[in-house]
């Protein structure tokens, strides 16, 4: 909303400045977006009239004019193509200055020039620049031009939110500053315009619920080839509205001033009466702006008996418009319900001030007045014949009225202090609202029909907080007795396992749950992926099945930036299951690519590979000093590298996988280096060990190794398992020290664990550790057919 500062203040007046008003204005919630001058900065023009006009000697299209400025009579040239004798003009005289220009004697094609005849675009005021600012005839010549037009203003612009409709008027902001300030309206006189000619137009309402309420008046006899006056075309500016003609100038006019949109019909093309219905399937409108739409069910016209007419609410008809032969004119003022209008103006590609009102609301008690007043104006500016008042509404589909209960104790516990009743009733009643007392500390509160973001009495207390000032409301912390939240000592924090990649020069990724459907196929084609019912994009079409689709995505953006080193994780949800019973689990994942290490001088160019993903991983399940229980084992997953996977179990459940990408994956992903990834439930990650005391034992610890031959397929780990099941308690360390591979027997592998035991209260005996070593040998080659290497 774009209204100009003198506008207001013709009808509200505070004695306060105009920063101290804008400031409280974006306090209350009317945002100012800008404050900016009307007119650009200029001095010395006066109100110059010309009092003759000659061809200039040298030149076709320049004149010589003879123009007073109310002292004396100056010889200007000037090749305006309006400019004639008992024009009145601006006229700036020699020192004058003005937008870019200081003005000088000068001649101009050998002719002495003693000034200028300026434009609306010569003085800021406009782009128009197709001739000379003509003044009114009854301009005093001589008088300085800022005064004359009150240049010295600025144009306020609001941003207003949407369930703010109310103020998308001079008389709205007008309601809101006399509350603020507690300064009377004086808004302008309602005249009632009596009808001196009695045609009427039928009015049938078909479409009641989308438009409960029509009113419209034939003015016959209007000469539209009139000017809009210069004091309405320059507030019509001032709010960021261009002049058309004198009846699209004052349905503006009224609109800015009271919030009621109007529209001006040419009578002559209305054939019958007025039909308010909704659009036929396939009709057609070429609209005011030259677009021709196609229409649907679905959209409210105003129609003759043969044709439509306007978009409602939004847009009048090409042929229906009027024009400067207009003579005969039917002016409309309705109520449309904001559904009916709202996004059928964006459906067209259309935004216009009324739909911009409609769709937000406008007050059902607005048309009668706007009406009478739009009458009036265009009957004292254009002449004319005013017929009666065309009325057709449905009462049960108009807004209903409504009665909010308003409590001063609750008033005072929303607002943490106590309003002085005095003032609860007066900024509730300048807004417009009706107290009536109900007992002790209690209302009942009409709401006006121009409120309709009013319903319960929380917006009522919000309207007291915002005019009462929130600086002025005080401030205090809440209290309350917290008590400590339990912290389980064997359980890891989230942020404990993000210090632990983040030292490992992991960074964390922050990426969408919704992924494209293709990209859930490539990384869980087993599964199907819960879909969107009304998704963003294409690219946000399913929920996650797995977090690596999101981190490939962020690893390609890296790569296509020339960042070559990559190491990224995530903690977040994945999503597996139908709506009705979907598994939503927290996880954790990782990702690597590139180097092993940092460029630089001592470093190897050596690409990361699995270990490396491994030790990462190992050292996350390390941190609830319970790695012991947790497995690797050789798996397959349709995503990774087959022989490169494998997947992490604890206890026997698999928690999570580890392994390379598959290349045909990353041959279509078009990652050209090779990438390991992880995933991990979180879960099972903070599930720690609690510490317990064990005494340092002062007798010496023994150690064994054991060199084994097994087959070249059996993992190290089943064999460690089963070396800890049978060493016995007072193993300390198991260690894998070797692995040997022969060239010339694939088939096998051989594997040196070193075993340490140390008894805590005594030296454990050959014979004891002979023993163990006797029953782990045979456990061996009876489970995993393995043989001591000799």
């Amino acid at each position: 909303m774009k209204f100009s500062e003198q506008w207001l203040r013709t009808w509200v007046n505070p004695d306060v400045s105009r920063d101290e008003l804008i400031k409280r204005l974006s306090m209350i919630g009317l945002e100012v977006e800008a404050a900016t001058p009307v007119a650009g900065v200029f001095s010395g023009t006066v109100v110059g009239q010309v009092q003759s006009v000659e061809a200039h000697p040298n030149a076709d299209k320049l004149r010589l004019c003879q123009v007073s400025d109310g002292e004396q009579v100056l010889q200007i040239v000037c090749g305006a193509p309006n400019v004639r004798a008992g024009l009145k003009v601006p006229l700036a005289r020699i020192g004058a200055t003005l937008p870019g220009i200081v003005i000088k004697k000068a001649k101009l094609r050998g002719v002495e020039s003693q000034g200028m005849l300026c434009s609306a675009t010569e003085l800021g005021l406009s782009e128009d620049h197709s001739g000379l600012l003509e003044l009114p005839e009854d301009a005093p010549v001589g008088e300085d031009l800022r005064d004359y037009l009150q240049l010295d203003d600025l144009a306020i612009e609001l941003s207003i939110t949407p369930n703010r409709g109310d103020c998308l008027s001079i008389a709205g902001i007008a309601r809101e500053v006399s509350a603020l300030y507690d300064t009377p309206v004086q808004a302008p006189a309602a005249a009632e315009v009596a009808s001196t000619d009695q045609q009427t137009l039928s009015i049938e309402l078909k479409a009641p619920t989308a438009c409960p309420r029509y009113l419209g008046r034939i003015i016959k006899g209007a000469d539209l080839s009139q000017k809009t006056p210069l004091w309405m075309v320059e507030r019509l500016r001032r709010s960021g509205i261009r002049s058309i003609n004198v009846a699209v100038d004052v349905t503006n006019y009224v609109m800015l001033e009271s919030g009621q949109p109007l529209h001006a019909f040419d009578l002559a093309e209305i054939n019958g009466g007025i039909c308010v219905r909704m659009a036929e399937e396939g009709e057609t409108l070429r609209l005011l702006d030259g677009q021709e739409i196609r229409l649907d069910s679905q959209t409210l016209v105003i129609a003759d008996h043969q044709r439509v007419l306007a978009m409602a609410g939004i847009m009048g008809g090409e042929h229906s418009g009027v024009s400067e032969g207009t003579r005969d004119i039917f002016l409309e003022s309705a109520f449309f319900a904001p559904l009916a209008i709202a996004g059928k103006a964006r459906q067209h590609g259309l935004h216009t001030d009324a739909s911009h009102r409609f769709e937000r609301g406008v007050d059902p008690a607005l048309p009668y007045p706007a009406l009478q007043r739009a009458s009036e104006l265009l009957i004292a500016i254009c002449g004319g014949q005013a017929g009666p008042v065309c009325k057709a509404q449905n009462e049960p589909h108009l807004p209903p009225s409504v009665t909010i209960e308003l409590r001063e104790q609750r008033i005072s516990q929303m607002l943490g202090t106590a309003l002085p009743r005095t003032d609860i009733v007066r900024l509730l009643t300048a807004l417009g609202l009706e107290l009536s007392e109900t007992g002790e500390g209690a209302w009942q509160v009409k709401v006006p029909s121009h409120r309709f973001d009013l319903s319960l009495e929380i917006d009522l207390i919000e309207e007291l907080a915002r005019l009462w000032g929130y600086d002025r409301l005080p401030s205090r912390f809440p209290s309350a007795r917290l008590a400590l939240r339990d912290h389980p000592e064997g359980q890891v924090e989230v942020s404990q396992l993000r210090q632990v990649l983040a030292a490992r020069g992991y960074q964390e990724a922050i990426t969408y749950s919704f992924i494209e459907r293709t990209l859930a196929a490539q990384f869980a084609p087993d599964t199907a992926p819960l879909a969107l019912a009304n998704p963003i994009s294409a690219d946000m079409a399913v929920m996650r099945p797995s977090l690596w689709p999101g981190l490939i995505k962020a690893l390609q953006y890296n790569l296509n930036r020339q960042q070559s080193r990559v190491r990224l994780f995530e903690c977040g949800l994945r999503f597996i299951g139908s709506l009705d019973d979907l598994a939503q689990d927290n996880m954790l994942a990782g990702l690597i690519s590139g180097s092993r290490l940092p460029e630089g001088w001592s470093n190897g160019r050596e690409s990361v590979d699995f270990y490396d993903a491994k030790a990462d991983v190992c050292a996350l399940l390390a941190q609830g000093g319970a790695i012991d229980s947790f497995r690797f084992a050789p798996a397959e997953h349709p995503a990774l590298h087959p022989g490169q996977t494998a997947q992490i179990e604890q206890a026997g459940k698999p928690i999570g996988l580890l392994g390379a990408l598959h290349p045909v994956l990353a041959q279509s992903l078009h990652l050209s280096q090779a990438v390991f990834l992880f995933e991990l439930q979180l879960g099972a990650l903070q599930q720690g060990r609690l510490p317990e005391f064990a005494g340092l034992s002062r007798f010496p610890a023994v150690r064994r190794d054991l060199a084994l031959i097994a087959r070249s397929e059996q993992s190290a780990g089943a064999l460690q398992e089963c070396i800890r099941e049978q060493a016995g308690q007072y193993l300390t360390e198991l260690r894998l020290f070797d692995l040997y591979q022969p060239k010339d027997n694939p088939k096998e592998k051989s594997l040196a664990f070193g075993l340490t035991w140390q008894h805590p209260t005594r030296t454990l005996t050959d014979s004891e550790i002979n023993q163990s070593i006797a029953g782990i040998l045979s456990a061996l080659k009876q489970r995993f057919k393995t043989k001591l290497r000799t």
